[in-house]
């Protein structure tokens, strides 16, 4: 959610289609207000008028919603000092995986949370829900592409033979070394076992080796793969997804392919020692367990959760387009952040130096 920069949008049809109704068996209210950790900006008012305010008029319980950043260092701070004032928390993936290694977050009832089971595997974390996900890409500009030829995969990629034309990749050895394996022939599910060895790192960096001169640009915004789309300066590269949807629909003839995708998520936890345990879990089941909900936050935030029926509840055509689809979450990885949380600072001494090589 933290990568959400778009205006908050009134959605009145899909408000009122959204059912307030929470599960049977939270707790009551009892003039509890649980105090969340959010965003701000656009984000909080979608949130306060699809979630936090319904959930208050339903359950008595108060949202307080606070504007912040940087909550990995919030939450440090907080342990030591014994003295938790948050609740919940909205976490990057990044954040997640600190404050988990860290021990920061209470484990999740998922009986509370989830008694009916409408959240799959990957948005249930032992100490958090996903909330929200995007992706990173390949995109491509279609009409470069050779005459009767499709790119469908990072292979193709890496084909400059088949597929001539200037590329750009992100700054950044996370994706990058995902993506290298998957073109060498790693199936997307089997990534972090094969990068969780040395050789596995040696094998990744080998296959950047083949495509480092084709790279016209590495890129550090999300806005330059789109740019360079649009003008033609690459004709190929990873992007995130929404913002190519967007450019699609302004009329570049641009394309998302899925097949190896970076799924990346979003988390709510409930903070280590709160008072207000039974409140946080009602929040978050309601934030995460209704695909009505769920359904015109996507509409108004193409970060889509996980919750099963969300794609009944939208458009066809929208949700092809969105990365948590059945369809295209199949063909992704979903990035683990843990992973990184371990690794990155090695990893990004070795790719400023491949780099420079």
């Amino acid at each position: 959610m933290k990568h959400f920069k778009g205006k908050a949008l009134v959605l009145a049809a899909a408000l009122a289609a959204a059912p307030l109704t929470l599960t049977a068996g939270h707790a009551s209210a009892d003039d509890v207000t649980i105090t969340v950790a959010g965003s701000g900006g656009g984000l909080a008012k979608v949130m306060k008028m699809l979630f936090e305010d319904p959930f208050t008029k339903e359950t008595g319980i108060g949202v307080k919603a606070l504007a912040t950043t940087d909550r990995a260092s919030a939450l440090k701070a907080m342990m030591a000092a014994g003295k938790p004032t948050w609740d919940v928390s909205e976490l990057s993936a990044t954040e997640y995986a600190i404050a988990s290694a860290n021990g920061w977050l209470e484990p999740i009832n998922w009986s509370k949370l989830d008694p009916k089971n409408t959240l799959p595997a990957v948005a249930r974390a032992d100490d958090a829900v996903v909330v929200a996900s995007y992706s990173t890409i390949l995109a491509v500009r279609t009409d470069k592409l050779p005459a009767g030829k499709r790119m469908t995969s990072w292979a193709d990629f890496w084909d400059v033979k088949t597929f001539p034309g200037p590329r750009a990749l992100q700054n950044q050895p996370y994706d990058n070394l995902e993506f290298a394996l998957i073109a060498d022939g790693v199936a997307p599910a089997d990534v972090y076992t094969v990068l969780s060895t040395k050789d596995g790192v040696d094998r990744a960096f080998r296959k950047l080796d083949e495509i480092k001169p084709h790279i016209v640009s590495w890129w550090t915004a999300g806005a330059q793969p789109v740019q360079m789309l649009s003008d033609g300066e690459a004709f190929y590269t990873s992007a995130w997804n929404g913002r190519i949807t967007k450019l699609a629909t302004e009329g570049t003839p641009a394309a998302i392919v899925w097949n190896g995708g970076g799924l990346k998520l979003s988390y709510s936890a409930i903070i280590k020692g709160t008072k207000h345990g039974d409140a946080a879990h009602a929040y978050l089941s309601y934030l995460t367990t209704s695909p009505q909900r769920a359904a015109a936050f996507a509409k108004m935030v193409p970060y889509p959760g996980f919750v099963k029926g969300l794609y009944d509840e939208l458009p066809a055509e929208m949700g092809r387009h969105l990365p948590s689809h059945p369809d295209n979450a199949a063909k992704q990885f979903a990035t683990d952040a843990k992973f990184w949380a371990a690794n990155l600072s090695e990893l990004k001494e070795r790719w400023e130096a491949w780099l420079l090589e």
